[in-house]
């Protein structure tokens, strides 16, 4: 059902816990599966150099979030900004299809860390509330 590198995220997460003083929080919840991510990130310059997360839910909940960590850690806000669910799935070897709502909250998570940061150092928050996978305003997309 799992690939091996959803398995080996999920039992070997890699940036677990919380950063002291982080550049930017984000958290979201899947209420429809009880999943809840809370991201951390430390900006400098607009370069994340360190990214880690606490989440509590399913396998490919954690998995996602140690992905996405991952793959934004030394990229810019905006690299990470265009992060999307479905880069995370795809470097996960893939997550079946009623688990593709982990992916989404993996980026929603990230997107509301970046304009946490924005806000704190005064700068406008990007986006529009709406879904980079559906284009809708959604907190559950099975994309």
């Amino acid at each position: 059902m799992y690939s091996e590198k959803v398995m080996d995220h999920f039992t070997n997460p890699r940036n677990v816990g919380v950063i002291e003083n982080p550049s930017g929080v984000g958290e979201e919840g899947n209420p429809s599966c009880g999943d809840i991510m809370k991201m951390y990130l430390k900006v400098e310059n607009d370069i994340i150099i360190d990214a880690k997360f606490q989440t509590f839910g399913c396998g490919a909940a954690i998995a996602s979030s140690s992905m996405a960590t991952e793959m934004i850690k030394g990229k810019t806000l905006e690299e990470a900004w265009t992060l999307s669910n479905k880069a995370v799935a795809e470097a996960l070897d893939g997550l079946p299809p009623n688990k593709m709502h982990c992916s989404v909250l993996a980026e929603e998570t990230i997107h509301k860390a970046i304009n946490d940061f924005l806000v704190k150092s005064g700068r406008e928050p990007w986006g529009n509330g709406e879904c980079s996978s559906c284009g809708h305003d959604c907190d559950t997309c099975e994309l």
